[in-house]
């Protein structure tokens, strides 16, 4: 099958889940321009990155695309994505927030991003833990060119994506619950890639992140 077609079949398969929204964000960590703009050629401008060298050397060939970072982001790499990308996935540290911050407030825009949260308590993860997520967002909240619209989560890999199910409803549990405790900004649930995508939006994923399914 080719890129185009392993995406529509993406679409079909998450309309068949859910009757809600769902942003697909094909992330092209290893995937060439060509199948990239496969892609782009056909109105599909979503696309998401882990390593901020890829972003440069990628951006250059899709200028208008929506960018999404995905990867862990260093302190020294965030002057790498602020007013490049659509949205951030991976703030996890209070140190890249306020250098977000500073690098959007010199630029004079508001960068979007997400929370990402280590649901599972894995070492080999990053991300805030649920108990930390509170405090970190009413840090946050102090920084007026951030604006933090939801959370993110990493689910351990697994032949079987019924175990890693409790991830995505924690995630989900996260996000009401702040809610309810007058977040109400926080509504992006960024949650599921190719092995385990179904079941996440099952659990009210409202940004998927697909890689080998659409682009292999």
């Amino acid at each position: 099958m080719t890129v185009l077609a392993n995406y529509k079949t993406l679409v079909k398969e998450v309309s068949q889940l859910t009757e809600r929204k769902v942003e697909i964000v094909p992330v092209t960590k290893y995937a060439e321009v060509d199948k990239m703009n496969a892609l782009y050629s056909n109105g599909i401008n979503n696309f998401g990155e882990s390593r901020t060298e890829n972003l440069k050397i990628k951006e250059e060939h899709f200028p208008d695309a929506n960018w999404h970072f995905i990867g862990h982001l260093q302190t020294r790499k965030v002057k790498d994505c602020v007013g490049k990308v659509q949205l951030i996935h991976s703030i996890n540290r209070w140190k890249v927030a306020k250098e977000i911050d500073k690098r959007a407030k010199k630029k004079g825009i508001v960068q979007k991003g997400l929370v990402q949260v280590n649901v599972a308590k894995e070492e080999s993860k990053h991300g805030l833990l649920v108990e930390e997520v509170f405090s970190f967002l009413d840090s946050c909240s102090e920084l007026p060119n951030l604006s933090i619209t939801g959370l993110m989560t990493m689910a351990p890999l697994t032949d079987n994506p019924e175990e890693v199910r409790y991830v995505f409803k924690g995630l989900k549990e996260l996000r009401n619950k702040l809610k309810d405790n007058g977040y109400s900004n926080i509504k992006e649930l960024s949650m599921g890639m190719t092995n385990d995508y179904q079941v996440a939006v099952e659990e009210g994923a409202t940004i998927i992140r697909i890689g080998s399914k659409i682009f292999s």
